[in-house]
């Protein structure tokens, strides 16, 4: 069965940082072999709570996201998991709509609200309540209603971190238990 994971990052939330890269290293332990990272960037400022900026940012993003995956041969692939973050949420799950990879697993990191425009049949989700980017209870509420069960987590902001080091070591083993266990479900 040939595996393929996808990681979309949010605009300064970039691969490397603790959600994707823990959860991009899990998944190859679970058999992905093959790993996508996209890449792209976007320089405008005071984007958040400004719907039109977020439009315009949307917009870049994609563009970039479907360049940089222009040359992925889809069919090649038996299962296909996308980890995105943050604006990346909206990315994916528009990418796997548009392109009709409705087999596309989703693993959804402080996902914003745009995101359950384009909600997909496999996923999970997790976010914080001190989550400036997202209106936290809309983005449960939403889970819920598309059926994708959302892991919250009191207290913590957009990385899913609070002000405690050691709760955000805990908070990261939970949330990468949950991913595991997302990545080891079939297709």
């Amino acid at each position: 069965m040939s595996k393929l994971v996808v990681c979309f990052p949010g605009i300064g939330y970039h691969c490397d940082k603790p959600l994707l890269y823990f959860s991009r290293s899990l998944a190859r332990e679970l058999g992905y072999q093959d790993c996508k990272n996209v890449s792209y960037t976007y320089k405008a400022e005071n984007i958040r709570g400004n719907e039109e900026k977020m439009k315009e940012a949307y917009k870049v993003l994609f563009s970039q996201a479907e360049a940089g995956l222009a040359d992925m041969v889809w069919s090649e692939y038996d299962d296909i998991l996308f980890i995105s973050k943050s604006i990346g949420t909206v990315i994916a799950t528009s990418y796997a709509e548009k392109y009709r990879l409705k087999s596309a697993r989703h693993i959804l990191y402080t996902p914003l609200e745009q995101t359950y425009l384009f909600a997909p049949d496999h996923a999970i989700a997790f976010i914080g309540t001190a989550d400036p980017w997202s209106d936290t209870d809309e983005v449960i509420r939403l889970s819920a209603v598309n059926h994708i069960p959302i892991t919250v987590y009191e207290g913590c902001n957009h990385s899913l971190e609070c002000d405690s080091t050691m709760k955000n070591i805990e908070i990261l083993g939970d949330t990468m238990q949950k991913t595991r266990d997302f990545c080891k479900g079939t297709p």
